[in-house]
């Protein structure tokens, strides 16, 4: 999705890396990173998609904030907040 709106369906691939508290191994609120790829196809996706605000919408039903970073199609979302993890 972009800006509210249904852009079209996607291939996805992405891995969240957690940060752990050293000693108590509880994970660290908000200190995350989410590293992957959707398949970008620029014949049916702009170029002004790259480095804004996305939401990919998950097969279950969550939602991710993410942000294109490349042709490539890699995505990228680092911390917490209403355009990151969307828990707030």
């Amino acid at each position: 999705m972009r800006k509210g709106d249904t852009t079209r369906p996607v291939r996805y691939e992405f891995r969240r890396y957690q940060g752990i508290m050293d000693g108590s191994g509880l994970p660290i609120p908000g200190l995350f990173r989410i590293e992957g790829s959707i398949d970008f196809d620029t014949a049916r996706a702009s170029d002004d998609w790259i480095d804004t605000p996305l939401i990919l919408k998950l097969e279950d039903g969550r939602s991710l904030g993410i942000v294109l970073v490349d042709h490539e199609g890699r995505i990228l979302s680092e911390g917490h907040g209403p355009l990151k993890c969307m828990c707030c």
